[in-house]
């Protein structure tokens, strides 16, 4: 539910940031004025426009009110404009605030599909799904009742969704369990973080953002401190494949969190409302670490500022294939209590004046994601295995071969995960390599005179 009085900016699948209403405020009467010549209704397509209204009411072979058509009309003429302009109704509005606040009544799990069966890829923390108990990989065989079997991943996430404080019971097949058995759920408040991250070896991090919300500033915050108390940061990879954009803001201040000063992004429209800059302010999170973004075709709209931000200010280096490239904002404008339109208004540009707009950003590095199949190396003997050999001299500890093999094992191994992952940390150390030797070098010839 929304009121007359907000306004939304889009750029990407999820609303933006919240702008003053450009028209009438609740309860104002709208003045009546005569449109200039140029302003004027064309009225002989007006006449054609009743014509077609009026044979679709008598002769189209089923009924339909003159609200239908006449809400049928207004989605025809914005899907007309743009891909991207749309009329939006009560469900469609609630389901773009979801996507925007993160926050939605449900179960708390994310499903797939599996041998025609919606199948649990995992409970989200600390969610009514979770705290039941639920676990990935079990089967829902059938939801209130009704068989799951066939129904399509959509139609299985809408079933799931209800009112808080609402239950469901579901009928689980789970792998080790003679029987199916039920389990009955009360649906909560669930909130979808945009931000998870990890270690991908000692000092460099990982941090993923699948879209961009109202909090995810904030969200990437709190990560990237998680990470610091692990120990020093030398770098760290942001990715951003495959992320659909979302909340302007939320991009300005992801892209800020590693900017001292400069622009961020500005959008230029036909109104006066619509141009608009967005700049940095002092203060980087990471003190200067290298920073690697990936990108794919899939990255679009905010995502693409980010990316476009750091790499016109040369703060990171970009990896991946070419973005979407969908630079546009999508204002949503209510028309009432209960509608609204998502209008094109704007166009959005990075720092040094690029367009993203149907035609992306282009990686610095061009690493494409493929599967890497290893060479398996043969039996390996070092100096370390052989009988009689000499100590290390320095008093190093030896690395014989059997060793070597146990810590490979024991890291994690990036390059059969994900090789464009595994390209961008060794990017990093190699930044991080050259940054330390560059620091080091007037200590040597300090030394040397």
């Amino acid at each position: 539910m929304f009121t007359p009085k907000a306004l939304t900016t889009f750029i990407g699948a999820a609303a933006l940031t919240a702008l003053p209403l450009m028209g009438l405020s609740e309860g104002e009467t709208p003045a009546i004025t005569v449109p200039d010549a140029e302003m004027r209704l064309p009225l002989e397509d007006l006449r054609n426009f009743a014509k077609v209204f009026e044979q679709i009411r008598q002769g189209y072979i089923e009924e339909v009110d003159d609200s239908t058509l006449l809400e049928y009309a207004i989605k025809g003429m914005l899907q007309g404009l743009d891909p991207h302009s749309s009329y939006l109704d009560r469900e469609s509005f609630d389901d773009l605030q979801a996507n925007t606040t993160g926050e939605f009544a449900g179960l708390g799990i994310e499903v797939g599909i599996q041998d025609e069966h919606i199948t649990v890829v995992t409970p989200m923390d600390d969610t009514p799904a979770a705290r039941a108990g639920l676990k990935a990989g079990d089967v829902i065989l059938r939801l209130s009742g009704k068989s799951m079997k066939g129904v399509s991943l959509d139609e299985a996430v809408e079933r799931m969704r209800g009112p808080k404080g609402s239950s469901v019971t579901m009928t689980i097949a789970r792998k080790g369990y003679k029987e199916p058995f039920q389990v009955t759920i009360k649906r909560d408040t669930v909130r979808v973080r945009s931000v998870r991250s990890e270690l991908l070896d000692e000092g460099y991090g990982y941090l993923r953002i699948s879209q961009f919300q109202l909090d995810t500033g904030g969200d990437m915050a709190r990560e990237i401190k998680k990470l610091q108390k692990k120990g020093e940061l030398k770098g760290l990879v942001i990715d951003l494949r495959n992320n659909p954009g979302g909340v302007l803001q939320s991009s300005v201040e992801v892209a800020d969190a590693f900017l001292d000063e400069g622009l961020v992004v500005y959008t230029e429209g036909r109104n006066e409302s619509a141009n608009l800059k967005y700049s940095a302010e002092p203060g980087d999170l990471t003190d200067g670490a290298p920073l690697v973004v990936l990108i794919n075709e899939g990255s679009a709209s905010a995502a693409e500022i980010v990316a476009g931000a750091l790499q016109d200010h040369r703060r990171a280096v970009v990896m991946g294939t070419d973005s979407f490239g969908k630079g546009s904002v999508q204002t949503v404008i209510p028309i009432n209590n209960e509608r609204a339109i998502k209008l094109t208004t704007a166009l959005y540009f990075t720092p040094k004046g690029r367009s993203i707009q149907a035609q992306g950003i282009t990686p610095d590095i061009v690493v494409e994601r493929v599967k890497v199949t290893r060479v398996k190396p043969g039996s390996r003997t070092t100096e370390a295995d052989l009988a009689g050999h000499l100590g290390n001299g320095n008093g190093g500890e030896e690395r014989n071969a059997e060793d070597r093999k146990r810590e490979k094992e024991g890291r994690e191994n990036w390059l059969d995960r994900d090789n464009q992952i595994f390209e961008a940390l060794n990017v990093l150390k190699g930044l991080n390599l050259y940054a330390q030797r560059d620091r080091e070098a007037p200590a040597r010839f300090a030394r040397a005179d």
